[in-house]
């Protein structure tokens, strides 16, 4: 097949033609890929590659292991083409899927999406004092960073970006050591650790303050920030966040022990470590999930990432609750408005937790939805009309 025959096999059809129109209009400037090369395939009966090499896309024959697979039916993807939010529409509805890697498919959707002004989402690599660190944003109001959980990436808040953007800059960054970011063999991964890090972001985009929305262990590095450099904190939303353990750790002392870096050698094959997270992650046929559990094992199955997932999990069990720099006696000291967001049926970070909270915080605000620990996924119009709120009231709302 000569360079015609290809040409005209790519723009045969109209779903093949919007896809041509896709790759036409891919703008570099909105999408960092931070990789020499990739390839996305596309599906849409048909399978197809995009090409992304120095700055430009490309369409080629399918061929190879692609390092991300997006797949609709023509119809979705011709309404794409014409959308002028481009192809996160479908996403989120679910009518375009998104496996292997979501940053690169993410990126590529929002690089070829009509011109939509400065707010428009866009991905990038901020190269900060505390090393690159990949982030997602959209909107051009008062600045909000939003901290993903353990194991997960940025795109963990993609419904929030979206929720948040008519009001708010909306930036969602993976942390150290996850997703797209540097994942330092020798780094700490503890709360004071990511903090440093995200100062060092704010510093880099020239941000003196901003609001924090943490899940999870980003929960835990926002309330840290706000401890450590409360004037770079605005107001504070912890979405089931991960607080120092009041049991007894009996296994502390020996973890304490174990350096994280042995987990750089991998002794179980993949589909065992995929079942298992399967397994432990609730609703993993769901596509938000399924995307989700792809980011996890996409750095987890990486040397640096096993290590860093490994360093930071190891310091939320093994933080001290009590004592001069225990976590409990420092939250009292605490000066940004919080709203903490339960989840009823989480059982990661069980609601009881609510009440030591009030004890120790007692201007806290709170919110309970009947959710499990990741309210932003699993509560999402609650969760998001709870946020926009508190950020605009605070405490007196």
């Amino acid at each position: 097949m000569n360079a015609v025959q290809r040409a005209r096999r790519h723009t045969e059809g109209p779903a093949a033609r919007a896809l041509a129109q896709l790759v036409e209009r891919f703008d570099p400037s909105v999408f960092d890929v931070a990789r020499p090369l990739v390839r996305i395939r596309v599906e849409d009966g048909e399978a197809r590659d995009v090409v992304i090499e120095d700055g430009a896309a490309r369409l080629e024959d399918a061929r190879g292991n692609p390092d991300a697979i997006l797949s609709a039916d023509p119809t979705t993807w011709c309404e794409v083409a014409s959308d002028i939010r481009g192809g996160m529409g479908a996403f989120r509805a679910g009518r375009l899927r998104i496996r292997r890697d979501l940053h690169l498919g993410v990126g590529f959707l929002a690089a070829t999406a009509l011109p939509q002004g400065p707010g428009r989402l866009r991905l990038h690599s901020i190269r900060t004092a505390a090393g690159t660190l990949s982030t997602m944003e959209a909107g051009t109001g008062p600045p909000v960073v939003l901290l993903h959980g353990l194991g997960a990436t940025k795109a963990s808040f993609l419904p929030t970006i979206d929720a948040l953007t008519p009001a708010y800059r909306a930036i969602a960054i993976d942390l150290p050591g996850f997703g797209d970011s540097d994942k330092p063999l020798f780094g700490a991964y503890d709360a004071p650790f990511f903090a440093h890090a995200i100062t060092a972001l704010l510093d880099a985009l020239e941000l003196e303050s901003v609001h924090l929305v943490g899940n999870s262990m980003g929960g835990r590095v926002a309330l840290e920030l706000g401890l450590c450099n409360p004037d770079r904190v605005r107001r504070l939303v912890l979405l089931a966040p991960s607080l120092a353990w009041l049991r007894p750790r009996p296994w502390a002392p020996y973890l304490r022990l174990i350096p994280s870096q042995l987990a750089m050698f991998q002794p179980a094959p993949r589909p065992l470590v995929e079942m298992i997270v399967k397994q432990v992650v609730p609703g993993s046929e769901k596509e938000w999930t399924a995307a989700g559990i792809d980011e996890f094992m996409r750095s987890y199955l990486t040397p640096l990432g096993r290590s860093a997932f490994y360093a930071a999990a190891r310091n939320v069990y093994v933080e001290e609750p009590r004592g001069p720099d225990g976590f409990w006696t420092r939250l009292g000291t605490l000066k940004p408005e919080a709203l903490f967001v339960w989840g009823r049926k989480d059982t990661v970070v069980p609601i009881g937790f609510a009440r030591h909270v009030r004890e120790v915080l007692p201007a806290a605000r709170h919110l309970e939805l009947d959710c499990g620990h990741v309210p932003q996924l699993e509560r999402p119009r609650q969760t998001h009309e709870a946020i926009a709120h508190f950020l605009a009231t605070g405490a007196e709302g």
